[in-house]
């Protein structure tokens, strides 16, 4: 089994910055690559962004590009999701998932392709 624990949550207003991390434990074996999740209020779980296992490959969605940064570091089992210029929009419960198994450069960005999920960190943005 793995675990996913997000940190990093939080109210902040229209503009600032905050940094979400994702640290997985237990079976930690092997490739995997890490997925950022969002769901707001009444909305469906969305791609927001993901990384590989290298972290040499990342691609994060239209609606975060150039203020959104997701990194990794493996000798710490962490990901980061880096969120600047952050928008009332951009208020949801943000979840870190896995995908074992992959390459050194895949990526993934489909719910049915999780094979783990935290728990989830809320993100509240003010207006």
């Amino acid at each position: 089994q793995v675990q996913l624990v997000e940190s990093g949550g939080g109210l902040v207003q229209a503009g600032g910055s905050l940094r979400l991390s994702c640290a997985a434990s237990g079976r930690t074996f092997g490739n995997y690559a890490m997925t950022w999740f969002s769901q707001a209020p009444g909305k469906e779980r969305e791609f927001v962004a993901s990384i590989s296992w290298s972290g040499g490959n990342t691609i994060h969605a239209d609606s975060v590009k150039g203020r959104f940064t997701i990194s990794r570091d493996n000798a710490k089992n962490t990901v980061y999701l880096q969120m600047n210029n952050l928008k009332p929009e951009d208020t949801a419960v943000y979840y870190c998932a896995a995908r074992f198994g992959t390459s050194s450069r895949s990526i993934f960005t489909r719910l049915n392709d999780v094979h783990y999920w935290g728990q989830g960190t809320q993100v509240t943005v003010s207006s």
